[in-house]
């Protein structure tokens, strides 16, 4: 009788091998099954192989999860996935520094697809704009997490279309960005407000304690909130104290008092990726 974990590997050891001379066979791979296209996707996506010329004969319609931070791609591959309707995760995070070949454009082309994505990690895309955001908040409706962090277009206007209309929002950060306190006042104005649990927003210099007031005293499900770097934050303790709502203010960073914390530690690994 056969295992099915052996069988498992030995498929698996066979797609890595295959990889190693993927130019020669990438035509091969179209016919291929979606449940071995999936291993396939994942392994590549490993090594960093996919590409915009490549990306077409992979993907299949069943394809819920592309993780892309490795890979060296642009819009024109993001286009490809218009066939993907039932994509749940998208991760574009660059892993090498900012991402510029990933832009509104291609963002846009994902969000008029996609509309059942639950997850988009856009770490350091920094071409993109708040137009993209903004389909992506009024297509994607589903969304619980969202990564803008170090996407140096992105402002206000961003955080309002997500407070309006991704109702489910569980994670967002938008770290290293331009947005204001009126921005952040308008995420957790929305109806996401119950939702939140993660909220990471360091390095904003526009934003001052209005913003960290706003979450802690409209978002009853916060456990983290990460605001390292924003000069204008002061007097962090005394607010905590005042606001009395966050269940656990040992989540909260406060960097000016020297009082690290847990998330303090998570925000330290965070931004070293």
């Amino acid at each position: 009788m056969l295992h099915p974990a052996p069988v498992s590997q030995l498929l698996d050891l066979c797609l890595w091998c295959f990889t190693k001379n993927i130019s020669r066979y990438i035509t091969d791979i179209k016919p291929l099954p979606p449940n071995i296209k999936d291993r396939l996707i994942r392994i590549m996506s490993l090594q960093g192989q996919i590409t915009d010329s490549n990306i077409s004969e992979i993907l299949h319609p069943e394809v819920q999860s592309l993780d892309l931070q490795s890979c060296d791609i642009s819009d024109t591959a993001l286009l490809h996935l218009c066939n993907c309707r039932k994509l749940k995760k998208l991760n574009l995070n660059s892993s090498k520094g900012n991402r510029v070949s990933i832009t509104t454009k291609g963002i846009k082309a994902v969000a008029s697809s996609c509309s059942y994505l639950h997850e988009a990690s856009l770490k350091r895309c920094c071409s993109l704009t708040d137009e993209g955001v903004l389909a992506l908040a009024r297509n994607c409706r589903l969304l619980k997490i969202v990564d803008l962090g170090g996407c140096l277009g992105i402002t206000d206007v961003s955080l309002h279309a997500l407070g309006e209309n991704c109702f489910f929002l569980q994670s967002v950060d938008f770290s290293a960005t331009q947005v204001s306190d009126n921005g952040v006042v308008a995420l957790v104005s929305g109806p996401c407000a119950k939702k939140l649990e993660e909220i990471h927003m360091g390095h904003c210099v526009n934003l001052t304690d209005e913003s960290v007031e706003a979450v802690l005293t409209r978002c009853p499900q916060i456990h983290i909130l990460l605001f390292h770097g924003c000069p204008l934050i002061t007097e962090l303790q005394s607010m905590l104290n005042r606001s009395g709502k966050c269940r656990h203010p040992c989540l909260v960073p406060l960097l000016k008092s020297k009082t690290f914390s847990v998330s303090s530690i998570i925000h330290e690994k965070f931004w070293s990726n």
